[in-house]
């Protein structure tokens, strides 16, 4: 990191220090989009006339209060984060190493308002691990089979009436996704239509009675890294307008 960047750097925590004591507002998450846009400028590098590498890893460092609050919103925050990378490397012609990766990090050290990224060339494609997000809480597949229900036996329980105790069986084989219903009583739906079988892509929603599973893949972590920070889902009511512009 050059002097200037250091300078930078340092003015920019000076500013949101100074915002966040005078107004005590927390971090909001296009203030977080707009720092990963600025690091994505700030870290990019010429490597020759067509070819400009940027950084395609980032920790997002929020204070305790702020992690907290974010947390409540709900689960796809990191993933939006990352369509923001995705969407902004591309509009400027930035090339990525491999495929981005946004962690939010909760640092103690840190007080309401500000937000610190750190961001990084990693190379490589990122390891995916699939996961069933019920209520903003994701539950990670392992490899075979889950089996999701009422009853304390299943693998994963929900809390529905109109569940059976063993409504719903999810295979997974470390690429793909098959969802089986277990011959439940009220039967299981995508997009309105109950199915006995059906092949599941990133994204796909199962209604089991007024229940939504969401089945997902998310960046696996490295071991001992903090898993990530549940935080906004667009379902759940989210303001549309949040995203616009970004």
């Amino acid at each position: 990191m050059g002097i200037l960047d250091s300078v930078e750097r340092g003015l920019e925590r000076a500013v949101n220090g100074a915002f966040a004591r005078t107004f005590r507002s927390g971090v909001q998450p296009v203030e977080i989009a707009a720092g990963l846009k600025r690091e994505l400028e700030i870290g990019s590098v010429i490597v020759d006339r067509d070819r400009v590498l940027a950084p395609n890893r980032f920790i997002v460092r929020v204070s305790s209060a702020d992690g907290k609050r974010l947390a409540g919103l709900g689960g796809n925050l990191e993933r939006e984060l990352t369509e923001v990378v995705l969407k902004h490397a591309g509009r400027q012609g930035y090339q990525l190493l491999g495929q981005p990766d946004v962690e939010l990090r909760v640092d103690d050290s840190l007080t309401t308002g500000v937000l610190e990224i750190d961001a990084s060339q990693v190379e490589g494609a990122v390891a995916w691990k699939a996961v069933i997000e019920v209520g903003g809480v994701q539950h990670p597949l392992r490899t075979g089979t889950t089996v999701i229900g009422r009853g304390s036996d299943a693998d994963i329980r929900i809390g529905d009436n109109a569940a059976s105790r063993q409504h719903l069986q999810i295979l997974w084989d470390g690429r793909a996704g098959v969802a089986r219903d277990l011959g439940s009583t009220n039967g299981s739906k995508i997009e309105g239509q109950r199915f006995r079988e059906a092949a599941l892509s990133p994204g796909t929603v199962i209604t089991v009675g007024q229940t939504a599973l969401r089945f997902q893949l998310v960046p696996a972590r490295a071991p001992g890294s903090p898993a990530p920070t549940t935080v906004m889902d667009r379902s759940a009511g989210a303001d549309q307008n949040l995203w616009r512009g970004l």
